[in-house]
């Protein structure tokens, strides 16, 4: 039987474009190995070969149904090339986080190629300090958490490998399946139409009569009417953009502007302490947490940087999109002990008061906890493997299909492991998100939590967001005012 794609995928696919493609990523930076030896392009082939088995789908592409008379299928990419998907770059020296991120920005802002597997990975030498980084675009109906993890879960490891130990068990040896011809995709998708040949004439006369271009293909894909599917897409494209007066909001280019920076998670932890602190004693706070911590520090970052640049906050709060972890079936599903849900959170941009933007923040997080369908932050990076690669995408995927009401920006935050994991030898120093921009939007943050780091990756539209450096650095000075007032609080309370 065919492997055909979800309702979702293929609305993932219709809403991926020039200005908005749809792809995730991250950027994983690694120290060379105990011996001095870096990651090697040769190795990092080995590695992804052994578990390519794992993950087939990033061995198929996307076929469609001639005449768009049906769903479309995953096949098996018979001309699968390894290197055109593992790709390698230099930076010039020396070699800076500035230069990086613009490697970064530059690379994340193409589509991928719809003839492939929608994957690509760059390994990128000649950072500082003999490190080597990897860039990954993998675009989000490739993972879908139950049948299909994302390919850097399954790179990473707990221990070093060395390079003679690893082999897989099913062996590296792939015979791509027979692609089906255009009869036999005609054939399918009668099946699935519930009847032989002449049942798809209802579909291609209307295909041939309505003329709706793009979304008379999306239409036909997901087998619905021009009429229902076409308001369905409106709604995803619709219902999640910015509100008019958002600053956030505004048609993107092309082209994409990226920054990172990462805290220590101890100190986050510290101010966690002293909020819970501060709560128990005038009962305003209730239990803090990380998360909790992380929003309020973003909201501050981001008041300072609006004001910053003459645009101070026209409404009292901003509106993040957050897909969290939940117990329940209304998320995205996955097979990692929980479904990924995009919930709505507020942030008091408005609010001047550090204090009382993490109160605010505090009460909407412990709505969402009040419900039970949370799960814990330590559930969730206690998961085998590097989960985060995986959620993050899962994450991506619930925001972009999201039909909620309007949002400013995503925010994602995906704890991780506490301790070191390995690509082969090599130590992953640092991890950082890669989010995609949605139609109307033009900014999205991602958080990751790994090694006693939480690192923060902005995206943001170049042309519209020149100034999203001075957003990242205004991070830690929002770390710093935090705990400034909590100090006060503390000492006020004595």
């Amino acid at each position: 039987m065919a492997d055909r794609l979800s309702e979702r995928d293929v609305l993932l696919l219709a809403l991926d474009t020039h200005h908005n493609p749809g792809h995730a990523g991250a950027v994983d930076v690694f120290d060379p190995a105990a011996d001095g030896t870096p990651l090697t392009r040769d190795r990092l082939l080995d590695l992804i070969t052994e578990r390519l088995v794992y993950v087939p789908r990033y061995r198929k592409r996307v076929r469609t149904v001639p005449g768009a008379l049906g769903t479309p299928v995953w096949v098996d990419d018979a001309d699968f090339d390894l290197s055109f998907h593992v790709r390698s770059a230099a930076l010039p020296a020396p070699g800076t986080p500035e230069q990086l991120a613009e490697f970064v920005g530059r690379v994340s802002a193409g589509r991928l190629d719809r003839s492939r597997p929608l994957w690509e990975l760059y390994l990128v030498e000649g950072l500082g300090g003999g490190r080597t980084a990897l860039v990954w675009k993998t675009h989000p109906v490739l993972v879908d958490g139950i049948d299909a993890v994302d390919l850097g879960q399954l790179l990473l490891e707990s221990d070093p490998i060395p390079d003679e130990a690893e082999e897989s068990p099913f062996g590296t040896e792939w015979r791509p399946e027979p692609e089906p011809g255009p009869l036999g995709l005609l054939a399918g998708a009668a099946l699935e139409a519930g009847g032989g040949l002449p049942s798809l004439l209802p579909r291609a006369r209307r295909g041939a009569t309505e003329a709706l271009g793009a979304v008379v293909a999306v239409t036909e894909a997901v087998g619905g009417t021009a009429g229902a599917v076409g308001d369905l897409l409106g709604a995803f494209v619709h219902g999640g953009r910015p509100p008019t007066d958002s600053p956030l909001g505004g048609a993107a280019s092309q082209q994409r502007r990226w920054a990172a920076l990462d805290l220590p998670l101890a100190r986050l932890q510290e101010l966690r302490a002293k909020g819970q602190a501060a709560g128990a004693q005038e009962d305003t706070l209730g239990a803090v947490t990380i998360n909790d911590i992380v929003l309020t520090v973003l909201t501050g970052a981001l008041r300072a940087w609006l004001t910053g640049r003459g645009a101070a906050p026209r409404r009292s709060e901003l509106v993040a999109l957050a897909p969290m972890s939940v117990r329940d079936v209304d998320g995205e599903p996955s097979s990692l002990g929980s479904s990924v849900a995009p919930l709505l959170m507020s942030l008091p941009v408005g609010e001047p008061n550090p204090l009382l933007r993490l109160q605010q923040v505090a009460f909407d997080t412990r709505a969402y906890k009040d419900t039970g369908r949370a799960v814990g932050a330590r559930d969730i990076s206690e998961i085998a493997g590097f989960a985060p690669a995986t959620l993050q995408a899962l994450a991506v995927r619930a925001a972009l299909g999201s039909r909620r009401r309007p949002y400013d920006l995503m925010v994602t935050n995906v704890p991780g492991p506490q301790h070191k994991v390995y690509a082969g030898t090599a130590p992953l120093a640092a991890t950082w998100p890669v989010l995609p921009l949605a139609a109307g939007h033009l900014l999205a943050a991602g958080l990751t939590s790994y090694d006693g780091r939480v690192h923060l990756g902005l995206t943001a539209d170049r042309d519209k967001l020149a100034d999203l450096a001075a957003l990242a650095e205004g991070v830690p000075d929002a770390v710093d005012e935090l705990a400034e007032a909590l100090d006060r609080r503390q000492e006020g309370a004595r």
